[in-house]
């Protein structure tokens, strides 16, 4: 950093320009470890570069603003963040770990404020929860891996409940859904719920014992879920029996339907249905992006919509309120998700008013189908009836390539490819007439 210092002005950052003979961003120095640095495309911003500690290091103080004008950094200010940066260092500290506490001081100032302002509930508890333990993470990793579960999971059910009115019942709410499928998953989030809840008891915003206890509580109401084992093979409708399925199924009203409707057009897992935000679709598209927390691989998976598809999203529109909101909430609670029981509900009561010896809705063994089975009847029938083959219904049920030589070559997830099969197998479901209802407002099903 020896050398003349400032030796840039205004004018000469304002008009300085990249050579275009290379794409490499240039830099040009104004003395002291301050350099302004100039992109190929020709944006600007400020960089400063130290060593210390036998380390050359490299720091952004954001991007140029020559004449002040566009909300960046003036040289002046540049050359104001470089002299804190080197009287940092003189004093052996380093400029980058000091600006990072510096963040994360300001962002527990923030939550403890947010905190105090508004109701505890169990999303602003969780967030006060993972500031307090700032530093304590094993890693970066672990921390991000907490908030995700918790954000995906527990939020749409337990997010804007205060966590003092949270029992029993609403923890197995959010548990039920997934402990059967995903039961290391669904352990992992029972016990980030019940630390939440510890900490807001130590802290005095909830009392009585941890509904989301293991011993003694939810191990009486749970399985192990060591010993779960995931049936293999679930009820599911043969495929010409789909026709008839939807036009009886939406003939009925409510959210549940309209739910239990999407999951099957769109081919995905129920859990992935019940907690979908609207932020996830993109209309212009046709696609839905399912965030890799939700689903069973922790991979992102896309999902072409089909024209069904969309005009069930069509009808549950008037219960939109933005983009965060669930496309299919209870009505029930206020922000809550639907539970996999109230699906599974919707099937039960069309066989309950069908009436007679066997469910009217039935596998080839005469068992009752279940909402999950639908996924298998999907596969069936492009199996039986499509082109595609294996490969494009195996994306399209978002399973996981088993054989290693076949999944080095999977580079691509098949959007486009398994676009024609959805929109085939929503013309199929809607076979026989149907009309999907419209909601002024929510029914649970």
């Amino acid at each position: 950093m020896a050398g003349k210092a400032n030796t840039l002005t205004a004018r000469a950052v304002a008009n300085a320009k990249h050579p275009g003979t290379h794409k490499r961003p240039v830099r040009i120095g104004d003395g002291g470890g301050l350099y302004l640095q100039i992109a190929a495309g020709g944006s600007k911003s400020w960089l400063f570069r130290f060593r210390l500690r036998e380390k050359d290091r490299e720091m952004g103080l954001g991007a140029a603003d020559p004449e002040g004008r566009s909300g960046g950094v003036t040289l002046a200010e540049a050359r104001e963040k470089a002299a804190t940066a080197r009287k940092l260092m003189r004093e052996g500290v380093d400029p980058i770990d000091a600006r990072q506490d510096e963040a994360e001081a300001r962002k527990a100032a923030d939550a403890a404020a947010t905190l105090a302002a508004s109701p505890r509930t169990f999303k602003s508890v969780t967030e006060a929860f993972l500031t307090d333990r700032e530093g304590g993470w094993s890693n970066p990793k672990h921390r991000a891996q907490w908030e995700a579960t918790l954000r995906t999971l527990a939020f749409p059910a337990l997010g804007k409940m205060p966590v003092e009115r949270i029992g029993t019942e609403d923890v197995l709410n959010v548990l039920r859904g997934i402990w059967t499928q995903t039961p290391e998953t669904a352990s992992r989030l029972r016990g980030r719920i019940e630390a939440v809840l510890n900490f807001a008891r130590v802290r005095g915003w909830r009392e009585g014992e941890n509904p989301a206890r293991w011993r003694g509580h939810l191990d009486h109401m749970l399985a192990n879920p060591r010993k779960v084992k995931r049936p293999e093979h679930r009820p599911a409708l043969p495929w010409r029996e789909m026709p008839a399925f939807m036009a009886a199924m939406l003939k009925r009203e409510g959210v549940a339907i309209h739910a239990l409707a999407f999951a099957i057009l769109t081919a995905a897992r129920t859990g992935e249905v019940r907690l979908a935000r609207w932020r996830e679709i993109d209309r212009e598209q046709a696609v839905w992006t399912v965030p890799a927390a939700r689903m069973k691989a922790r991979k992102v998976h896309r999902v072409p919509l089909s024209p069904a598809a969309l005009a069930v999203l069509d009808a549950v529109a008037p219960l939109a309120k933005e983009g965060e909101s669930l496309i299919f909430p209870s009505a029930m609670r206020e922000g809550a998700a639907l539970s996999d029981m109230t699906l599974s509900a919707v099937i039960r009561r069309m066989n309950e008013e069908a009436g007679g010896e066997l469910p009217r809705w039935r596998d080839a063994e005469g068992r009752a189908v279940v909402p999950h089975g639908f996924r298998s009847t999907f596969r069936d029938w492009a199996g039986e009836t499509r082109p595609e083959g294996r490969e494009v219904a195996e994306a399209a049920l978002a399973h996981a390539i088993k054989g290693k030589a076949e999944a080095a070559y999977a580079r691509s997830d098949l959007l486009e490819k398994r676009r024609p099969l959805m929109n085939a197998w929503g013309e199929w479901c809607g076979k026989a007439p149907a009309e999907v209802v419209k909601l002024p407002g929510a029914k649970a099903g």
